[in-house]
């Protein structure tokens, strides 16, 4: 089956008395034993494991073409799992345009712990030369925020397996949808799927999807269980309920991502336009290569500081001020403000998530804000 079926019908676990077609909210945190003290329903407590988490994982590992896989509460809860897991004093390599939220995890509360080399994973041979005797993990992602860089999953995959090291990828900008990094040889494939997966702006969450279930996925598994940051029933059910329609939402933001991008690289104002989509950007040949289609996320500059970029930001109508991404609405944010005074993102960096508007209206809001 493709992929959209696959969403549709690879969580439907049920086969309840009242034959839902669409799999009820089990709310109940803990459940019966019996005779022998056993759990014949396949559940013991809801920290360990739930009917509704049990269908979203069972989806999503579906998808991501993987063998298991662990549903968080949140995105930065997802990547902590595979920090957690880590033996204390080991070298993390990660790049250095990393999302600012797991970045401040690795420097905050693992500063202490794993050491990090934060570098251009879009250059292989940099790569190489980083690797130590302690290296046991490079981190990629890709696209990246904010500035879309594109890693060769594959290239790096195959760098990673010659040295005995553990490849994870970040692919929350792309969603499951659009790339499958399990199948270019990474290891572990990591989402916020509060964004593009939850796609309607009102779930928090994230998942760990592996290629195999060895020794270290088995103490991510018990970090989740154990620790208990796990999603609750109901927004288990609502990330289920948002896969059935990721593949054709994904369609509609890769449209117009794509249409922002050509009318914004013309703009008399913008200075430069990231986006794997257009042909002059440095990795849209990988991008082609191990993605379906290019994403709804882009970035831009605007000619001149900060300020120019805040009184777009202000200026735009129907776009949405705000943080977060991949919602059916759009969203632009000046990025640096958000990441503090510590950022290497361009003041005059706007980030912005192409929703499913219709192409004129989101155009025509940006040429008025950019007069």
């Amino acid at each position: 089956m493709r992929a959209e079926t696959l969403a549709i019908h690879a969580g439907n676990l049920y086969e309840s008395a009242t034959k839902d077609v669409t799999a009820p909210i089990n709310l109940s945190t803990t459940f019966l034993r019996n005779a022998e003290g056993g759990y014949s329903g396949g559940h013991m407590y809801s920290r360990m494991s739930n009917p509704n988490r049990s269908a979203l994982e069972q989806t999503l590992t579906v998808l991501e073409k993987g063998v298991d896989a662990c549903a968080f509460s949140s995105g930065n809860t997802a990547g902590m799992a595979v920090f957690q897991a880590l033996k204390p004093g080991s070298h993390i390599i990660a790049p250095d345009d990393m999302y600012w939220g797991l970045k401040k995890v690795l420097l905050t509360i693992f500063a202490d712990t794993i050491e990090v080399d934060f570098i251009d994973l879009t250059d292989i041979e940099l790569i190489g030369k980083h690797i130590k005797k302690n290296t046991v993990l490079i981190w990629t992602e890709t696209p990246s925020n904010p500035l879309l860089k594109i890693t060769d999953i594959r290239t790096v995959a195959q760098l990673a397996k010659s040295k005995g090291l553990i490849l994870a990828c970040d692919s929350t900008f792309a969603s499951p949808s659009l790339q499958t990094p399990i199948t270019l040889g990474a290891d572990i494939v990591m989402h916020s799927s509060t964004k593009y997966i939850g796609g309607h702006s009102d779930v928090l969450g994230g998942v760990l999807v592996t290629a195999q279930q060895n020794e270290f996925w088995e103490r991510i598994r018990n970090i989740q269980q154990t620790g208990g940051a796990v999603p609750s029933p109901f927004d288990c059910f609502l990330l289920s309920r948002s896969l059935k329609t990721l593949a054709y939402r994904m369609k509609g933001h890769c449209e117009n991502g794509l249409a922002l991008a050509l009318y914004l690289q013309k703009h008399s104002r913008i200075a430069q336009v990231f986006y794997p989509g257009l042909p002059h950007h440095p990795g849209h040949a990988i991008a082609k290569a191990q993605m379906t289609g290019f994403g709804g996320m882009l970035s831009i500059l605007v000619k001149g500081n900060a300020d120019d970029a805040r009184k777009v930001v202000n200026k735009v109508k129907l776009f949405a001020q705000a943080t977060s991404l991949g919602g059916v609405e759009s969203l632009v944010e000046h990025r640096a403000s958000v990441e503090g005074p510590n950022t290497k993102t361009p003041q005059n960096l706007i980030r912005i998530s192409a929703g499913l508007e219709h192409i004129d209206d989101l155009i025509a809001d940006f040429e008025q804000a950019l007069t």
